[in-house]
């Protein structure tokens, strides 16, 4: 869900646009000093990913850390974990991202998959946890990259955004951070700087960025992903999953930021916040495996895809929010078809007075529902994915 206002900028943006107007002023007044030359050594890193690795010397219960990777240094044939640095946090230590490296014994694509963007979102961790477990490099061909814990301080609170520190308590969606700034104004945006330009771009041919619905709001089992692009269609159509959301979405989410810089990518979505979807997990694990094969990083018959299951394409999700305070209460279920004027939901205030009753605008199926009972006015209750004629641009989803 986006965190802008529907207006315009929020008053966040509004902050941090105006501190970059004065820090750019300076350093246009400051000549070529320390300030510059550390830009212009980022820019130089953003020009060309490929820095090579780069260890720091430190050792983490028996794990080096790099400050870069490419994993054509890496030993082939062999699994590899490390540590990646990333910023600093308010006490000058690091963030550290947990790094897993199946180097296949011959050549060939490189995928990048990647879990805890959001700190909330435990099922995508243990999607990207099996898949690499079920890896054997010996009898690979070509390389397979995870990091599993991508916003490190927002995962260790079991919380969505990252709990910046630079203006007072501010929680920060590294979601809409991407590509970040090495040299930018928050640590989260720093932090998706240093990891896109010196882990995650340099050792990319293709890259999946698994997600959960976000605490308090459940979705089902679907991938978002633009079908226009052929790399991205194959790759989605690879899953045995009921939904696919056929949409670019919007600018700062990660998968965009490779697509922008074309490395095919998508985002699947893998049920409830906080818990282990077993179930679903098995299913992204089989499509996981499925684009693998489809590179040839893998042996092996394809397991199940979308042409065993009954996938419904959507290109738009309707958003349907509360206008009271109350309980909510359901009246339809995750994956059902409904159509425009049906009533989804109902909902009653401590009385137990029905106060709202929700209807669908559209025909499509239920992609995401509120799992908080209660809710007010302005929380998102359900979303329905629906075809549009004529989809507007990048539209706002149940992350």
């Amino acid at each position: 869900m986006s965190d802008k206002s529907k207006t315009g900028i929020d008053r966040r943006d509004l902050l941090i646009a105006s501190l970059a107007t004065v820090g750019a002023s300076a350093a246009l007044a400051a000549g070529t000093g320390p300030a510059q030359a550390q830009a212009q050594a980022t820019t130089a890193a953003a020009a060309d990913p490929t820095p090579g690795t780069v260890y720091t010397g430190d050792v983490i219960q028996g794990k080096k850390v790099v400050s870069a990777l490419d994993v054509d240094d890496l030993e082939p044939g062999q699994k590899h974990h490390l540590y990646f640095q990333g910023v600093q946090m308010p006490t000058g230590q690091h963030w550290y991202a947990s790094v897993i490296v199946a180097k296949g014994a011959r050549p060939g694509k490189r995928g990048v998959l990647t879990s805890g963007v959001h700190g909330d979102e435990m099922s995508n961790i243990h999607t990207v946890q099996t898949v690499m477990n079920q890896l054997d490099p010996a009898q690979m061909s070509g390389t397979v990259m995870a990091v599993t814990d991508v916003a490190r301080p927002a995962v260790e609170s079991m919380q969505r955004r990252w709990p910046n520190q630079g203006r007072g308590a501010d929680l920060i969606d590294m979601n809409r951070e991407w590509p970040g700034n090495e040299n930018g104004l928050t640590a989260p945006s720093r932090h998706a700087g240093l990891m896109f330009n010196r882990l995650l771009r340099p050792n990319a041919d293709f890259a999946i960025d698994f997600h959960t619905g976000t605490t308090g709001f459940e979705v089902t089992a679907f991938n978002i992903g633009g079908m226009d692009v052929p790399e991205v269609k194959a790759m989605l159509e690879l899953y045995p999953v009921g939904q696919i959301f056929d949409n670019h979405v919007y600018p700062g989410v990660l998968h965009n930021a490779f697509m922008d810089v074309g490395i095919p990518s998508f985002t699947p979505e893998i049920g409830a916040a906080r818990v282990l979807d077993i179930e679903m997990i098995s299913l992204f694990v089989e499509g996981t495996m499925n684009v693998l094969k489809h590179y040839g990083i893998v042996a092996g018959p394809m397991g199940r895809t979308g042409k065993d299951v009954n996938v419904f394409v959507g290109n738009s999700a309707f958003p349907i929010l509360a206008t009271e305070g109350g309980i909510v209460e359901h009246l339809v279920r995750l994956n059902d078809k409904v159509e425009a004027g049906q009533k989804v939901a109902i909902q009653r205030n401590s009385f137990g007075e029905v106060v709202a009753e929700y209807t669908s605008g559209v025909a499509g199926e239920i992609t995401g529902q509120r799992s908080d009972a209660m809710a007010e006015p302005g929380n998102p209750l359900v979303f329905i994915l629906f075809h549009k004629a004529a989809p507007g641009g990048g539209e706002a989803y149940p992350e």
